[in-house]
């Protein structure tokens, strides 16, 4: 296991990066891609058995999908930073023929990037795909995935979900990214939901509860609950409770930068409550 001030000087180097990214275009999602900086370092660097090269195969290892797409600041910066691409290459991020494009795309062969996803909803069904065909494989290896809790207002969501539970499929893991906010305001005003532990419980899911999604070390001992879940006849959910915009005190627990890029003063006082650790691109 890393250091855990190692994770933390990284969390804080991504929320820069995401920051930095989303300004220099004036475009991007940096709301749940800052609420989620720190699941994705720990499944990066904690959680997942990956190789160190990427294949498009994956064959024996660990692998991971982003449902809700449009969050790929967080994404790119962690893979970058993972070793997957050099972190020079997040300066392009959104760009006309940039592998970096602002949903997640596979046709120019960014490593990391295993499917196209933003289109809502459909996150689930790929995982699901890739796990059974793990199955089929005999590869003892993991499916992770990511998504939005506004997401799953989306109807194809819970058929996925009622397969995974009617074919036994337990070797993935879904996580939802539960911060209560989606692009039009809160989910529950939006369009309430409930609970979703009791709804994926009913459709026949185990269900881990990380409440403190932002901490570190809550975020590693619910992975690795999570993780010990698997094999066991059920797919796995992990409920991850998230503050959109995390570590930008302007940007926290609010829709308002769910879609919204900072602007110059903006952008210097969200990098002044996160200073710089590993270093810029």
């Amino acid at each position: 296991m890393s250091d855990i001030k190692h994770l933390e000087d990284l969390v804080t180097q991504v929320r820069r990066d995401i920051l930095r990214m989303v300004h220099k275009v004036n475009s991007g999602h940096p709301g749940g891609s800052l609420g989620c900086t720190e699941f994705f370092v720990v499944l990066y660097q904690e959680i997942m058995d990956r190789k160190n090269e990427f294949h498009m195969d994956g064959i024996g290892e660990d692998l991971f999908f982003l449902s809700n797409g449009h969050i790929s600041p967080v994404f790119y910066s962690v893979l970058a930073r993972s070793g997957y691409f050099s972190v020079d290459e997040l300066n392009t991020f959104r760009l006309i023929d940039s592998r970096l494009q602002g949903h997640p795309t596979t046709h120019e062969g960014l490593p990391g990037i295993r499917i196209a996803s933003g289109s809502l909803g459909q996150g689930m069904s790929v995982a699901l795909g890739a796990a059974q065909a793990k199955k089929l494989n005999n590869d003892n290896h993991l499916i992770y995935s990511l998504h939005g809790d506004g997401e799953l207002q989306e109807g194809q969501n819970w058929e996925a979900i009622m397969y995974a539970a009617g074919n036994n499929v337990d070797n993935i893991i879904s996580t939802i990214d539960v911060n209560g906010q989606q692009i039009d305001g809160p989910t529950d005003v939006v369009l309430p939901m409930g609970s979703l532990k009791v709804k994926f419980e009913a459709f026949g899911w185990t269900v881990v509860e990380i409440t403190q999604g932002n901490n570190l070390e809550e975020v590693i001992k619910g992975m690795a609950v999570a993780k010990s879940k698997t094999g066991k006849g059920k797919p796995v959910c992990v409920l991850l409770k998230t503050v959109m915009g995390n570590g930008v005190d302007f940007m926290m627990h609010t829709h308002a930068w769910h879609g919204k890029a900072p602007n110059d003063e903006q952008l210097a006082i969200g990098l002044a409550q996160n200073a710089e650790t590993l270093g810029d691109y």
